[in-house]
């Protein structure tokens, strides 16, 4: 079925609209082939299962930059999810024969089985150009046939507001369940209570290789159920949307800073700044891929690393008691602190690297280091 990407103009600049074949989870009525969501970009050469069945995505159409995409196939055990969370993904070119030998089905049989639309033939070099320059845009995805009623469905998109609904909500667990230590980690095992602001399977995967038995709680569990469980840490996890709107999370962390070692990625991050009293800012069009630089301060070390992040914290409106331990060579965004008298920490970028370098590996040891010195 032919269809077409739309990048909704403004008061500058014309609606780009991008033709292309959709494919994928197609339903029997045009209408029923509607996709909306906010335009955003990834750079990562490779792991785009990864990428779409990242919670982080969550509400996200998602354009990748690289030429080919579907080379590699799916397979089950590199899900970071049950579900694709993306609600769509924009490609230029689609393998449909996957030359890998763990592949155990093609993108698109993936698609249809989770019920997810993509389209590919795109120019997808030029939607990415529109958006560096516009910024992260709401956007449609519909088919050609549906070309002549643009104006309507772009009032329905600006309808939705994407920026000031709460996404966490949509993406976290209902109610605690237990992610054990892997048996044969070899190493002390240490009892962590994992907040789930959209939680990633490696994140659990790699606390789990260093002897972590993990409860993973919803994002507004209560603090003082935390402290009733005794743990030796807590773990803060990636998640989408605006990390202002969780004021639920921030409210916990506060009452829990200080009094167990607690470690942050992403959404973490954010929400473990805030509780600090920090502030956090729309970035213009966001870091999404596998091959940003981000320097160490505290060792000088350039570290190449994976991210996924719409929002960033504003180092500037941290009290003095926070430490800016990383910042990305990019642009020079707050890219990690620390905070020594309460044992607390956070990364922005992902440091289990799925997909991505493995140079930040390193966190999740200091994690570790925290809780046995507790």
């Amino acid at each position: 079925m032919k269809g077409i990407v739309v990048l909704p103009g403004s008061e500058n600049s014309d609606d780009l609209i991008l033709e292309g074949e959709l494919f994928g989870a197609l339903r029997p009525g045009i209408e029923q082939n509607v996709i909306f969501g906010e335009l955003v970009f990834n750079t990562s050469m490779t792991g785009y299962q990864e990428i779409l069945t990242d919670p982080s995505y969550a509400g996200q159409m998602v354009c990748f930059t690289a030429s080919h995409i579907g080379n590699t196939g799916v397979n089950s055990e590199d899900l970071e999810s049950g579900a694709i969370h993306a609600e769509g993904l924009i490609l230029s070119n689609y393998v449909p024969k996957p030359s890998s030998y763990r592949a155990e089905e093609t993108l698109e049989d993936f698609l249809k089985r989770k019920g997810r639309i993509g389209i590919h033939g795109v120019d997808t070099r030029r939607l990415t150009l529109a958006l560096r320059d516009r910024g992260v845009t709401p956007g449609l995805m519909i088919p050609e046939a549906m070309r002549d009623r643009i104006p309507e469905l772009k009032n329905e998109l600006q309808a939705k507001k994407y920026g000031s609904f709460d996404w966490i909500k949509t993406v976290s667990t209902l109610k605690p369940y237990l992610h054990p230590a892997i048996q044969d980690a070899g190493k002390s095992r240490f009892k962590v209570v994992a907040f789930d602001f959209g939680i990633k399977g490696q994140l659990l995967r790699d606390l789990a290789s260093r002897g972590c038995d993990l409860t993973v709680v919803p994002a507004d569990f209560p603090a003082e159920e935390v402290e009733k469980m005794k743990p030796d840490g807590v773990f803060l996890s990636n998640g989408p949307g605006d990390p202002a709107l969780a004021t639920y999370a921030i409210k916990n962390v506060k009452a829990l800073l200080g009094k167990m070692p607690i470690f942050g990625v992403c959404m973490g991050h954010q929400i473990l700044s805030l509780a600090m009293g920090g502030k956090t800012y729309k970035l213009k069009f966001g870091h999404r891929g596998g091959n940003q630089p981000v320097k160490n301060l505290d060792s000088g070390a350039v570290e190449i690393s994976s991210h996924n992040h719409g929002y960033a914290v504003d180092p500037e409106s941290l009290p003095d008691t926070v430490q800016l331990t990383h910042v990305n060579l990019n642009d020079g965004c707050c890219e990690g602190i620390a905070v020594p008298t309460l044992r607390a920490f956070s990364v922005q970028y992902h440091p289990e690297s799925s997909p991505g370098p493995h140079d930040s590996g390193y966190l999740f040891d200091r994690f570790i280091g925290m809780m046995e010195r507790r």
